[in-house]
Parts: C-alpha cells; sequence; structure tokens
C-alpha cells in the first residue's frame, strides 16, 4: 500500500497561484496512476486532473483546463498540481489518490483509486 501526503494549500486571492505537492512512500510512484480530486460542501467529489504512470498522458476537469497542469517526478515519488488564475469556486479539499496499474492510462474517476490522501485546503477570496 502506498501512502499519500497532500502539501500547498492555503488561501489565496482570486487570480492568484498555488502548486500543491502530493508525496507518495511505501510504494514506488512509477506504478502508480494518480489523479488530484476535490470537494467542497454539498458537492459530490470530482477529479480536475489526473495523469498516468509515466506522465505521458493526462486529463482535466473541462473547468480547469488551461489554469492547472498536473506533473509528476517519479524519481522524487512526487505528482504536483499547478493551479493558476485561481477562481472562488476552486475552494475546496484538495485530495490526491493513487491506483497500482500495469497500464499507461489515466483514472478520472474516484471509485477506481484505492489509495488516498488527507487533503489540503485551497480556500480563494474573491
Amino acid at each position: 500500500q502506498v501512502q499519500f501526503v497532500e502539501s500547498g494549500g492555503g488561501l489565496v486571492q482570486a487570480g492568484g497561484s498555488l502548486r500543491l505537492s502530493c508525496a507518495a512512500s511505501g510504494r514506488t510512484l512509477s506504478s502508480y496512476a494518480v489523479g488530484w480530486f476535490r470537494q467542497s460542501p454539498g458537492k459530490e467529489r470530482e477529479c480536475v486532473a489526473a495523469i498516468s504512470r509515466s506522465g505521458g498522458s493526462t486529463y482535466y476537469l473541462d473547468s480547469v483546463k488551461g489554469r492547472f497542469t498536473i506533473s509528476r517526478d517519479n524519481a522524487k515519488n512526487t505528482v504536483y498540481l499547478q493551479m493558476n488564475s485561481l477562481k472562488p469556486e476552486d475552494t475546496a479539499v484538495y485530495y490526491c489518490a493513487g491506483i497500482w496499474t500495469a497500464y499507461d492510462n489515466y483514472y478520472y474517476s474516484a471509485s477506481t483509486y484505492d489509495d488516498w490522501g488527507q487533503g489540503t485546503q485551497v480556500t480563494v477570496s474573491s
């Protein structure tokens, strides 16, 4: 089992930027597809970005395309989410999650993932 720890959340004004990090331990991250999810009160958890094992394939939620970038450094066992041009509607708890896979695919369904971090709060003020 792999453990994930998110960091980098905080309070930022609209239009600002944050970079979230997801550090993995316990297993080699290069065998895992990883997704970034978010959840705000009263809403379902949604995948904002996902990345394949190699980093060669990525997925973005339509509302974050052009603003968020997911990347990974398998040598550092870390996945990143660069968030630019943040909007108040981006406010949520952000989670990273991983699934061991033999395929170099991304996955955007929360039910696919086995291992989750504890989450980091992102608050965007208007």
